[in-house]
């Protein structure tokens, strides 16, 4: 972690960003990533939680330059959890009403879930090969193509709800949970292979 304290017109504001991936929510970079514009106050807000309208009273502006590099190299790191290897063995939530964690193990294949969440998987990451194609066109799309990290938390979603609440699949009760997967770290979230495996299967089926 990054932490210092900064000048503003009122007083002072002690500021405290992660350096390591690993420090990084999954929606934390959700939120970073759909900002296609993003500039460095609105960078530090995310990573901190202290909102724009408060950073935007720091005095003098070089003071966030402290913060600038950690920003970058999260950015940079991330482009590396699409092909990590490294995949969690199990996963923690925190549900409402509950006093301890539900741990959730990560199997090798998570086509072993619900029908309707392998369903609901595939549609979802079809729609981002979609958009993809559209926005770059066809060639070379299954070497550069990689789903986005709302993808990615949607399709957790669907997959650990069941596991996770012990509920029956629902649909609508699944994407809810997305809420829940956007606390988890993003080094946990986005390697694991269940996204990885339907691409590779998308990119097979549309072979000419």
């Amino acid at each position: 972690m990054i932490e210092k304290t900064l000048k503003t017109t009122t007083g002072k504001l002690p500021i405290k960003i992660p350096t390591q991936l690993s420090d990084v929510t999954l929606g934390q970079m959700m939120a970073m990533q759909a900002k296609p514009n993003l500039n460095d106050i609105e960078a530090i807000s995310i990573l901190s939680g202290i909102p724009v309208s408060e950073l935007q009273q720091v005095k003098d502006a070089n003071d966030f330059l402290v913060f600038t590099d950690s920003v970058l190299a999260l950015a940079y790191q991330i482009k590396y959890l699409y092909n990590s290897d490294v995949i969690p063995k199990q996963i923690s939530f925190l549900l409402p009403g509950e006093n301890r964690p539900k741990t959730v193990k990560v199997l090798d294949n998570l086509s072993v879930e619900p029908a309707g969440a392998f369903m609901a998987a595939r549609e979802i990451i079809a729609d981002e090969v979609n958009n993809h194609i559209k926005k770059f066109g066809e060639e070379d799309w299954k070497e550069n193509f990689n789903p986005s990290l709302n993808a990615c938390c949607q399709v957790l979603a669907h997959y650990f709800y069941c596991r996770a609440t012990g509920k029956p699949y629902n649909e609508y009760q699944a994407e809810e949970f997305s809420n829940h997967i956007k606390n988890m770290r993003v080094t946990e979230a986005l390697p694991i292979s269940i996204l990885q495996q339907e691409v590779r299967e998308l990119k097979d089926n549309k072979k000419s």
